[in-house]
């Protein structure tokens, strides 16, 4: 055959177009995912099947982080018609189920859906980032007192994220062995989870486990251990208030307020106390400006900004430039 003769080369495969989406949502970076895929939604019918399920599914996530359980409701409602179906299709549709099962506390149906969205995918290659069934489901199972069939999830959830060399998977493998480890492993476990993630970009999988550990450290008798415990759980409390996930908001100041700690007031929290003008003052303050650089900008007098300043220190509980960057979302 002669060069001009020659087959042309294989079309290069299409480019996931949820895969930004998706990669935001492991990153934790949960407002930008529901920008993408809220967007995305718009034009969904250029998705196949799989594709339509997959995003639904990924709203619902997202949407379940944030607290919002009627939109999540209504967005697992669409879902219906997949959850019929066979394959990934049926996996996403049932995972998402199985999550909002879960977030209403309804552990029985979070188990049947997630168990199905395994059978759905039964003879397909495993991929943990994508599809993970059983750290779901070997939650529920714990809830429902079927430890025993937790721990066998657990444990074969971890060989497959071993296998497929995916930290995030491995990290969120590690902590579903945790909740579900009948034995003295489970801080051993998070520990592992945690020094797994610190290369990886997970943060709402890292607040996760972060407030697990404190969690179980609060049950030590150890004094030393509440020292760390509370540096945990200010990192996570930091986290989730700039996202704004609430459900896991609540769940930290449960544990900070057993710590005898109060929590931080953060910026959506900041939005309805104080005034335009103490919002301007501080949001110029906690990105690093000083007093009179921020007087400057706002063209007012430098006492103007102290007293802005003392005012919004007082209505939010905070007493140091610091706790501004923290309640502003300001890596101090």
């Amino acid at each position: 055959m002669s060069p001009s003769e020659a087959l042309p080369p294989p079309a290069a495969p299409l480019a996931d177009p949820l895969h930004a989406a998706s990669a935001l949502v492991r990153a934790g970076a949960i407002g930008a995912a529901l920008g993408e895929l809220d967007a995305l939604a718009t034009g969904s019918d250029a998705l196949d099947e799989t594709g339509r399920a997959r995003l639904l599914a990924l709203r619902v996530e997202c949407r379940l982080a944030r607290g919002d359980l009627a939109e999540a409701m209504r967005l697992a409602d669409q879902l219906a018609p997949y959850v019929e179906r066979a394959g990934l299709a049926a996996g996403f549709a049932h995972q998402a189920k199985g999550e909002l099962a879960a977030a209403l506390g309804d552990a029985e149906h979070a188990v049947d859906h997630l168990l199905a969205a395994g059978r759905a995918v039964a003879g397909l290659p495993e991929d943990p980032e994508l599809l993970s069934w059983r750290a779901g489901a070997a939650l529920g199972l714990v809830l429902t007192g079927h430890h025993h069939e937790a721990a066998e999830l657990a444990t074969e959830q971890h060989r497959i994220a071993v296998a497929h060399g995916s930290a995030y998977a491995i990290a969120q493998a590690l902590r579903t062995l945790a909740a579900a480890d009948p034995g003295g492993h489970r801080v051993r476990s998070l520990r592992e989870a945690r020094a797994v993630l610190a290369d990886v970009e997970a943060g709402r999988l890292a607040a996760q486990v972060d407030a697990d550990l404190a969690g179980l450290l609060l049950l030590r008798t150890d004094p030393a251990a509440l020292p760390e415990a509370v540096l945990l759980l200010r990192g996570a409390e930091q986290y989730a208030g700039i996202e704004e996930l609430w459900p896991l908001q609540s769940r930290i100041r449960r544990l900070l307020d057993r710590c005898g700690e109060p929590p931080h007031r953060l910026r959506a929290e900041a939005l309805t106390v104080l005034t335009p003008a103490e919002l301007r003052v501080a949001g110029l303050v906690a990105a690093g400006l000083t007093n009179r650089q921020a007087a400057e900008r706002l063209e007012v007098s430098v006492k103007a900004v102290e007293w802005h300043l003392s005012r919004t220190y007082r209505k939010l509980g905070i007493g140091s430039r610091a706790g501004l960057e923290l309640a502003f979302g300001v890596p101090a």
